[in-house]
């Protein structure tokens, strides 16, 4: 398990867990960030990522994409 800023540019993965406090992982949760889900990281950007979660595009700061586990 690692957190989703260490994924490869390009591979899809499947989300294992969503951590931190409650209001963080509602709001992940809204944008699409959920358990067992797939998401694939289109790009990487000083640790800022981009990506493909429930066929929408969606940037997340290094703070939250650490919170994603895959």
């Amino acid at each position: 398990m690692l957190p989703l800023t260490l994924a490869n540019v390009g591979e899809e993965f499947t989300i294992l867990r969503v951590g931190g406090s409650q209001e963080v992982k509602k709001h992940l949760e809204d944008l699409g960030f959920v358990a067992g889900g797939t998401v694939k990281v289109v790009n990487a950007i000083g640790g800022n990522v981009i990506v493909n979660v429930k066929e929408a595009r969606v940037a997340i700061s290094r703070e939250m994409a650490q919170k994603i586990m895959i």
